[in-house]
């Protein structure tokens, strides 16, 4: 049977390359997807041919970008290769498209995830030309069941003057359901509360909506979201597993959480998986998820009984998981919601629900200051995401890395952060493989101590220290934070010069 039942939207279905002739050189183009799920996957890689002949014309073709997050290769990464991107936001991660952020080619406006909604309602970025909006089916009625993402597609939709559908059936026709699409927003000083309570609470519709004049065009298709294999679980990840799931115990010992702890979010990433594997094998149960991407540890926790509700805005799995995800999709129903991006990462609703939030980091100073996006202070890797969202309001936020990379010679712990991300003040508990600095309630002069001491690797531990007292030495007057300003970002300039800090 056809996904595409809407008569009038039925009859503007098209190939790709007949689509993106409606995308014109300098276009601002809002493309559903978040992290590798739910992007469209034939219109990029045509607007990316097309890109190519006009260049090869030496005619200019560019336009801005914005999504939910990340995409894929088929999409960020056939775009930046051509050369097609002049902006974008808010969130990426593919290597194509870093380099030509970090060449000074691509303008990237790297921002809160659930800010972008609203910043393009409110025109900060100019006015959408352009909607690409990848569904799983098409109603009679013209309403669209989304795949295996929500992100902004609601936002591209609404404010878009021309949208194309991508229409992809290797998702299962079972999505119907699975969604929460929230038509309520409204912008100050119009807006209202949101009353949601509970992880599974719906205060939206299962679909998203669209004008059918403004649809131009309609494309089919049959391809896998991009599914990544997460790497192996090696001592280190495992140890920082470990470390949380224990610290954890001890919050509920000293009843600081309830038995099923509270609502969990967890971020993109190996460690974060692994956390979530660990849990599958503890005492805890009843657990509940407000997160923004189901990745395959917290699939683990649900088919293990252990998780009970998930909220999120997107799926983010390997390629075996997402198969047994799609064949078993029924008997997920009624404990997986998706949601926009800007309900799953809402600040009023993560501080209601008290979220216990677990997110990666590059490093992070003595004090607590964390950076999660940039290498040396200046090249930028992916993007804050949404861990500035969670990690703010949430009711306990950990922060997670390794203690050194590149096999030992850069630390992860340095005397001042050479990109701030997450300040002192919005950072909890620090971890790594050599333990865990619980900052809550200290001083910065009690937080660098025991930052040293339960997170800085061995091999870096005492030059740590010796920086913080010399710095106490150096500052009678200046005693609440301690810095030697001319040497403070010395070991990333060492590593510039030399290879090693």
């Amino acid at each position: 049977m056809s996904r595409i039942r809407c008569p009038i939207l039925s009859t503007k279905v098209v190939t790709a390359q007949q689509a993106v002739t409606h995308i014109q050189s300098g276009d601002r183009v809002g493309m559903s997807g978040f992290t590798g799920a739910g992007y469209p996957k034939k219109v990029p890689g045509a607007l990316a041919e097309r890109a190519k002949e006009a260049h090869g014309r030496n005619e200019d073709f560019g336009i801005d970008l914005w999504t939910g997050a990340s995409t894929a290769p088929e999409l960020d990464g056939v775009l930046a290769e051509a050369g097609v991107l002049r902006r974008r936001l808010p969130f990426q991660s593919d290597p194509a498209l870093r380099r030509a952020i970090n060449s000074g080619l691509t303008e990237y406006v790297d921002t809160h995830l659930s800010h972008s909604a609203q910043q393009a309602w409110f025109g900060f970025y100019g006015p959408l030309n352009v909607a690409v909006v990848e569904v799983s089916a098409i109603l009679p009625n013209g309403l669209l069941v989304p795949s295996s993402s929500v992100g902004n597609s609601k936002t591209w939709l609404d404010l878009a003057d021309i949208v194309i559908l991508e229409v992809n059936k290797w998702h299962p026709r079972a999505y119907e359901g699975f969604h929460d699409v929230y038509y309520g927003t409204r912008l100050p000083p119009g807006r209202r509360p949101l009353q949601l309570l509970d992880p599974l609470q719906r205060i939206g519709d299962p679909y998203l909506r669209v004008d059918p004049h403004k649809v131009v065009a309609v494309v089919e298709t049959n391809a896998p979201d991009r599914n990544l294999p997460f790497k192996d679980s090696d001592d280190g990840s495992r140890a920082m597993a470990d470390h949380v799931v224990d610290f954890l115990r001890h919050e509920v010992s000293h009843n600081r959480l309830p038995e099923n702890l509270l609502p969990l979010q967890s971020g993109v990433g190996n460690v974060a998986n692994a956390v979530m594997k660990n849990l599958t094998h503890s005492e805890f149960e009843g657990l509940t998820a407000y997160t923004e991407v189901i990745q395959d540890g917290m699939l683990d926790l649900i088919d293990a009984g252990k998780l009970s509700a998930v909220s999120a805005t997107s799926f983010s799995l390997s390629a075996e998981r997402a198969a047994h995800f799609n064949q078993h999709i029924e008997s997920y129903k009624g404990r997986i919601l998706l949601r926009a991006q800007e309900i799953s990462n809402h600040p009023e609703i993560i501080r209601r629900l008290g979220i216990i939030a677990i997110n990666g980091m590059v490093e992070a100073d003595i004090y607590g200051n964390v950076n999660s996006t940039h290498v040396m202070g200046s090249t930028i890797i992916n993007g804050i995401g949404g861990s500035g969202d969670f990690a703010r309001n949430a009711f306990l936020n950990f922060f997670v890395s390794p203690s050194t990379a590149k096999h030992g010679v850069i630390s992860a712990i340095v005397p001042f952060a050479s990109h701030v991300d997450h300040t002192e003040h919005d950072t909890h508990v620090l971890v790594t493989e050599q333990g865990v600095a619980d900052l809550r309630g200290l001083s910065p002069t009690a937080r660098a101590r025991k930052v040293i001491h339960r997170c800085a690797h061995p091999a870096y531990r005492d030059r740590l220290q010796d920086y913080f007292d010399r710095a106490v030495a150096a500052h009678p007057h200046g005693q609440h934070t301690p810095h030697l300003l001319r040497e403070a970002l010395s070991w990333h300039e060492h590593f510039q010069e030399h290879g090693q800090m």
